[in-house]
């Protein structure tokens, strides 16, 4: 599952800001607690305990932008000692990374609420500006401090995630892995086993056994008792939503509300979510097909039908003949294949992927290259963050690998099927993919979530999907006894952010006042 596109396309989207109306019930303020340490959580008492220090962000930044942003005195930032080993609370720690909006209403103060966009992988601190931007006009931005964090491993948090250099991601972007004899696959599964590899040697195996979803939610509820709430106020966006689940499991009577959107549905196994997702692309490329081919100029022509066929037709000759995309570099096949799917979970972005793909068949890759190179979280400097190694670790470990070539198989059969937009004529193949050779054992597995005692909470899901398609909200609301919000959208992720007035209401009312919507409460599309 990735993050919000809103926010790292944010370079070619412009994203409009909507006040949402302010609630009119007044909720209880509350104070800031000093933590309570319990008789069962005396071994995490020094870190339960811990007195943060906050400071300027700046420190923190990466690039120009970055400094400018996190320059604003609207932000501070900190990090928060964990362990690094649960097991093992007095040996080694992490430190996780946190960015902090101050409520603007500090007399009016409920508390904390945490955000996290979603990856695995993704920063919650770079998410945060944009997060507090979106909700500052509303009662979110007034009452609430609203933080952002790394989960460990992940961006700033250290120990950090680092398997690979940029020469070395640079290679695995150009890779293709589309051969499926024998020996394409055992050149596959050699290039799998590398960065296993590398992941352990150069972060360390004491690391990746513990920077699944699992810990991270051990992490977050030392956050929030740290911060002063003895009960988490949460909002997740995609696998946020996986964060939030697990944290409701694990500490079911410590929520006080959650919000998860776009969901991740934790009973499907790695199959059946790799042909859920297959699903879900599928109808945003057709729902895309059809809207471009509504348009004069539609790269893919005028029938949706045709239109996977067609985007092959365009794209595969990049297999054996890139096309320059800029100083110094070009567009293949596997770069133009990511960027389509990074505008896919975007309806807003449609139109730069529809003259996207008209510049690749005048031989310009540029703007291709461009949402790739979002995608992949690639710099001004050529660099990247660590996000997709991150991405993988934590998956290795969140769930059961795939170890057998014939469920491998069965796997790149049945998704091609479902998603003929990405059929390059290759054929399936059954090469077992990155987590059949993970040094470390997963420290969960897929199941439903069983939360008793968790109070009702707001799941989000949109009819359109394409990362997290609707029926997985509709599941996970269901394991949580949850309440539904279902709204009439084509993009991941939708509340919070300007972009639906019905939804970024009902999400407000249930935030600030624990005002759930109705039963089968639905937003039309705005």
């Amino acid at each position: 599952m990735r993050i919000p596109w809103r926010a790292l396309l944010s370079s070619v989207l412009a994203v409009a800001v909507l006040v949402v109306p302010s609630s009119t019930t007044e909720p209880q303020v509350r104070p800031v607690a000093v933590p309570v340490v319990a008789p069962e959580d005396a071994a995490l008492a020094p870190y339960l305990t811990q007195k943060l220090t906050w400071g300027s962000c700046v420190p923190l930044a990466d690039t120009d932008e970055e400094r400018a942003t996190f320059a604003d005195p609207r932000f501070d930032c900190a990090f928060l000692a964990v362990p690094l080993d649960y097991a093992q609370p007095g040996g080694k720690q992490a430190r996780i990374a946190m960015m902090r909006a101050k409520a603007s209403d500090p007399a009016h103060r409920i508390g904390t609420v945490f955000t996290d966009p979603g990856g695995p992988g993704g920063s919650g601190v770079e998410f945060l500006p944009g997060f507090a931007s979106d909700v500052a006009a509303t009662p979110i931005g007034r009452r609430f401090d609203q933080i952002g964090f790394d989960p460990r491993g992940v961006g700033r948090s250290t120990p950090t995630i680092d398997c690979s250099t940029t020469a070395e991601i640079d290679a695995e972007r150009a890779d293709l892995d589309l051969d499926p004899s024998p020996a394409g696959v055992a050149q596959t599964e050699a290039e799998n086993k590398d960065f296993a590899q590398r992941c352990a040697q150069r972060v360390g195996l004491d690391v990746l056994e513990n920077v699944g979803t699992r810990d991270v939610a051990r992490d977050l509820r030392i956050a929030h008792r740290v911060l002063g709430d003895d009960k988490l106020t949460y909002v997740g966006y995609s696998y946020g939503t996986h964060i939030g689940a697990e944290y409701a499991a694990q500490f079911p009577t410590d929520v006080r509300a959650l919000v998860l959107d776009g969901a991740v549905n934790p009973a499907l196994g790695p199959v059946e979510s790799r042909v859920t997702q297959s699903r879900g692309f599928q109808r945003a490329f057709d729902n895309f097909a059809k809207a471009c081919a509504a348009q004069a100029g539609c790269p893919l022509g005028t029938d949706p039908a045709q239109a996977s066929a067609k985007l092959q037709q365009i794209l595969k000759p990049l297999i054996q003949h890139p096309v320059p995309a800029g100083p110094g570099r070009t567009l293949g096949y596997s770069d133009a294949m990511t960027g389509v799917f990074a505008a896919l979970y975007s309806e807003a972005a449609w139109g730069f992927l529809a003259r996207a793909i008209a510049q690749v068949a005048s031989g310009n890759g540029a703007n291709l290259l461009r949402l790739a190179d979002s995608y992949y979280e690639r710099t001004p400097r050529g660099d990247y963050s660590n996000l997709l190694e991150a991405f993988q670790a934590i998956n290795c470990v969140d769930s059961e690998a795939v170890t057998d070539p014939a469920v491998a198989l069965q796997i790149s059969a049945e998704s091609l099927k479902l998603a003929p937009f990405t059929d390059a004529g290759f054929g399936p193949s059954p090469a077992r993919e990155l987590c059949a050779f993970w040094p470390v054992p997963p420290t969960s597995r897929s199941g439903p979530v069983v939360a008793p005692g968790l109070p009702t909470t707001l799941v989000v899901s949109s009819t359109g999907d394409p990362a997290t398609p609707y029926e997985d909200g509709v599941a996970l609301a269901q394991q949580l006894r949850a309440r539904l919000l279902t709204v009439d959208n084509d993009s991941h992720t939708i509340s919070l952010q300007g972009e639906n007035a019905c939804a970024d209401d009902i999400v407000v009312r249930y935030l600030v006042d624990l005002q759930l919507p109705a039963a089968d409460a639905t937003c039309a599309r705005s």
